[in-house]
């Protein structure tokens, strides 16, 4: 695995390192021991994963708030996602900063994302699916979210998004 950091502290794009024969290919997803010699967090307390049958559907941007901060690992499995990372770390000096990449199954680029950012995707592909591996368990009380359009942080999508919860389009603007 190959740890590519960005211009967001603690925020990394994981590259696989396929071993390829005539079987194809072989490649590690996730190791604990090369997620703690990066110093990222080697919890994981669930994986989950997300389809999206439409071309344009935007989910985000979310996170969960302490005491249950969670740090995320996501890939495209299926299709293509623009995705994306927001710092909401007070003390960071990327704080309301914004970090964009394609993440495609051909690709196979993962992003870990570190506790304090917000994250979401704007599907690329009809019948996109997003696999999450997740350092902390879902608690709805921590759940929180920004608005994807929000003005404080002005997030250039690469086109507007045709489907979206009612619940991601209505978070207050940014404090």
């Amino acid at each position: 695995m190959i740890f590519e950091k960005t211009i967001l502290p603690g925020v990394f794009i994981v590259h696989v390192e396929p071993k390829v024969d005539e079987r194809g290919f072989f490649a590690r997803a996730w190791c604990r021991q090369e997620y703690a010699k990066e110093g990222l967090n080697t919890e994981l307390a669930q994986c989950s994963f997300s389809g999206n049958p439409k071309k344009g559907t935007l989910r985000g941007m979310h996170y969960q708030a302490a005491p249950h901060a969670e740090a995320k690992s996501v890939r495209c499995i299926r299709g293509a996602v623009f995705d994306v990372v927001l710092d909401l770390r007070p003390q960071s000096h990327t704080f309301r900063k914004w970090l964009g990449l394609e993440l495609t199954a051909a690709n196979r680029d993962m992003i870990y994302i570190p506790e304090g950012c917000a994250h979401g995707f704007l599907t690329l592909e009809d019948d996109t699916e997003v696999l999450y591996q997740i350092s902390e368990f879902y608690h709805p009380e921590s759940a929180r979210g920004v608005r994807w359009s929000d003005p404080a942080f002005q997030i250039a999508w690469p086109a507007p998004p045709e489907v979206i919860s009612e619940r991601d389009q209505t978070y207050p603007d940014f404090q």
